[in-house]
């Protein structure tokens, strides 16, 4: 029986010049702050069409269990899709920044949170609100060692602004239009 040769392709990459156009930007102005917009519009029940830039509205929607029409990810899922994308996208960009090529970037997150409280409506005793406990496992290839492997999603992790929103203190005010 002939020996079967597995061809791995290297994930599809950004441009290397335009990785260090980006960096050598942010360089040069190390204080600048840019404003993220979203609008989210209630389409009824649980069901919410949220549109960020110009692009298709994004849905979320609760799952059957908390009344929604489960037609989509709920915000909680959705915070987590959020950190999972945030990191992958700095593993890569810092993979090839560092000259590793990657053939294959999985993030498998999983959160822990008390949903008793159910938007102020459940049980109201004391306790902590939002996800207790988040983990995310990445099953990442490329051509480096595991060390260097490592070392790249420690940085990745280190720099998310996603995983430093959930981890740090924001201020958050919401109040009528």
């Amino acid at each position: 029986m002939p020996e079967s040769t597995v061809e791995t392709q290297t994930l599809r990459p950004v441009s290397l010049d335009g990785l260090h156009q980006l960096a050598e930007k942010a360089k040069s102005n190390p204080h600048q702050i840019a404003t993220v917009k979203a609008k989210t519009v209630c389409e009824g029940q649980f069901r919410n069409l949220n549109y960020v830039r110009n692009l298709p509205a994004h849905v979320i929607d609760e799952p059957p269990t908390l009344l929604g029409q489960d037609t989509a990810p709920n915000p909680s899922e959705a915070v987590l899709a959020a950190l999972g994308s945030c990191l992958s996208v700095g593993i890569h960009a810092n993979a090839i920044i560092r000259g590793i090529h990657l053939t294959k970037l999985e993030l498998h997150l999983e959160g822990d949170i008390n949903i008793t409280g159910v938007w102020g409506i459940g049980d109201l005793s004391e306790k902590r609100l939002g996800f207790s406990d988040i983990r995310v496992k990445v099953d990442l290839e490329g051509d480096a060692s595991r060390e260097e492997l490592d070392a790249l999603v420690a940085h990745a992790n280190a720099w998310s602004p996603v995983a430093n929103t959930l981890r740090l203190p924001v201020n958050v005010e919401v109040s009528l239009a």
